[in-house]
């Protein structure tokens, strides 16, 4: 999923094989200096968690592809064999984020992909560079984090409302993103130039040669499709299928893609308060209240956290504004979690107890471990800002923050603000290369869903366009992403894709 950390969005050079080099142009990397990488033996053992029959391995990378001959970093990657006996190769797959850990994601593998992919592929899941198992960038501690994810709590006054900061608030939020990248370039100085998602498309190629597959059949969720569409870019001739599900537009910078995310949320959110508002147990209104009045509701109830916060039944954390805004808006990912908000809202609106919010803001977070996180924060700050280009004055993320609000006033300025220390993040490690085309690929599936929250519609419409040989599947319905997520047309017209390449009309849309 495109997790959105208080607001930023989110989600090579195999050169012993044949076509090497990034699209008809020479190959970036020399070929003497990478052969080391692509003879690489992977060696499958027995896994540290997940199913029986998995199998694990690491493989190595360069850390820079410029300088491919001095350090190395290990990249940890999880395979589950293809149930049948008739394989065709290897699936890679990527659940998004940037962060998710596509190593633990393969556990889930009954729901990924439907019976009829696994028979015909070995599922693979490797975590990115940067991420999980491998070589994991850490900027902050767990208590440092919890500040900065609260911080906007710090920087605003009266109701919470972060579209209008004072001079003041604007200084504080500028204080917290400065101090998280002057962390990173503290523990992690080398991994934060070079966790860009080019360099996770290359390593992808590494890991599809030492596979033995000559060309890569992969499905990327949400930031995943990123991934994907990096890699057609770079190697188009090595495309078999891409599947890119809940597209990220990477025409967008991260304040751009940031303010969008905004519209994509409260489209969410109207449907996510509609569904409630026909439950007898909506603690945002009932009968004869129209989704307008439920939304009011909401607005109401987080403004009211902003000066007298929730009771907190885990820790010591406050729970303000910001982190009731967060729990409710992890319910807008998946209709699944609609039922644990009602729940959560009932609890702060009528006795005033968070606990359940907090929760789910947790999960959004990854923070399993009451005294830890895991590092997908750290790994989604870092890829997004390594991503494209940022404004680099504060005053453009306020203005950036006024026009998300009128898109989404609960949630569109906490979008935009969050995207800030891109504004602070090095120069030399973002990537600012031309739109990604992938010129010369096979066609390629891009997925959207009509109400998807992180990642709009809008993206997916985007990327099918851009993309030489991009054709769009639309799924109607709510939620983030479309396949395996119970419309069994989108489903269809996937596994036929992957299996046998078959490919639908564009602009095929599923009801």
């Amino acid at each position: 999923m495109a997790v959105t950390l208080t607001g930023v969005v989110l989600l090579v050079g195999g050169c012993t094989v044949p076509g090497a080099g990034e699209g008809s142009e020479e190959p970036t990397e020399s070929l003497g200096a990478l052969v080391d990488f692509t003879d690489q033996e992977l060696e499958w053992g027995d896994c540290d968690s997940g199913p029986s029959e998995a199998e694990c391995a690491v493989y190595e990378v360069p850390l820079d592809y410029d300088e491919p001959q001095d350090e190395r970093i290990g990249i940890a990657v999880k395979r589950m064999p293809a149930t049948g006996d008739d394989v065709i190769g290897s699936l890679l797959v990527n659940p998004g984020g940037p962060g998710g850990s596509g190593f633990d994601y393969v556990d889930h593998a009954p729901y990924i992909v439907s019976d009829r992919v696994r028979e015909r592929f070995d599922l693979v899941g490797f975590d990115p560079r940067g991420v999980g198992r491998s070589s994991p960038i850490t900027c902050l501690s767990a208590a440092e984090l919890d500040e900065f994810i609260g911080a906007e709590a710090e920087s605003v006054d009266g109701d919470g409302d972060m579209s209008e900061l004072t001079e003041a608030g604007m200084a504080r939020m500028e204080e917290s993103s400065r101090g998280f990248v002057e962390a990173c370039r503290t523990n992690a100085p080398e991994l934060m130039l070079n966790v860009g998602t080019v360099n996770v498309a290359r390593d992808m190629d590494v890991l599809r040669a030492l596979l033995g597959d000559e060309k890569l059949t992969y499905l990327g969720a949400s930031y995943g499709t990123h991934i994907g569409a990096h890699y057609a870019d770079r190697f188009p001739e090595r495309v078999r299928a891409l599947v890119l599900d809940g597209a990220v537009d990477p025409s967008q910078d991260q304040l751009d893609l940031s303010v969008a995310q905004a519209t994509g949320f409260e489209t969410a959110l109207r449907a996510f308060v509609e569904d409630c508002l026909t439950r007898g147990d909506c603690p945002l209104g009932g009968e004869g209240d129209s989704v307008a009045d439920g939304v009011a509701a909401l607005d109401a109830f987080l403004t009211s956290t902003a000066e007298e916060p929730l009771t907190n039944g885990m820790d010591d954390r406050e729970i303000n504004r910001a982190r009731a805004e967060l729990g409710v808006l992890a319910a807008l990912y998946s209709e699944s979690w609609w039922e644990r908000v009602r729940q959560g809202l009932d609890d702060a609106m009528n006795d005033g107890d968070g606990t359940v919010l907090l929760q789910l803001g947790d999960d959004l977070y990854s923070r399993n471990d009451p005294r830890d996180y895991e590092n997908s924060t750290a790994a989604l700050i870092a890829v997004n800002c390594s991503d494209s280009p940022s404004p680099r004055e504060v005053e453009d993320y306020a203005e950036a923050a006024a026009e998300a609000g009128e898109e989404s006033p609960i949630f569109g300025p906490t979008l935009a603000w969050g995207a800030l220390p891109c504004a602070f993040w090095p120069e030399e490690a973002v990537f600012s290369e031309g739109p990604l085309d992938g010129e010369g690929a096979a066609p390629i599936m891009v997925v959207g869903t009509t109400r998807d929250s992180a990642t709009p519609y809008a993206w997916a419409e985007a990327l099918a366009g851009q993309l030489s040989s991009g054709f769009l599947v639309t799924r109607d319905g709510d939620g983030h992403t479309g396949y395996q997520m119970g419309d069994a047309c989108v489903d269809r017209m996937v596994d036929a894709y992957l299996i046998d390449l078959e490919v639908p009309r564009d602009g095929m849309a599923c009801a």
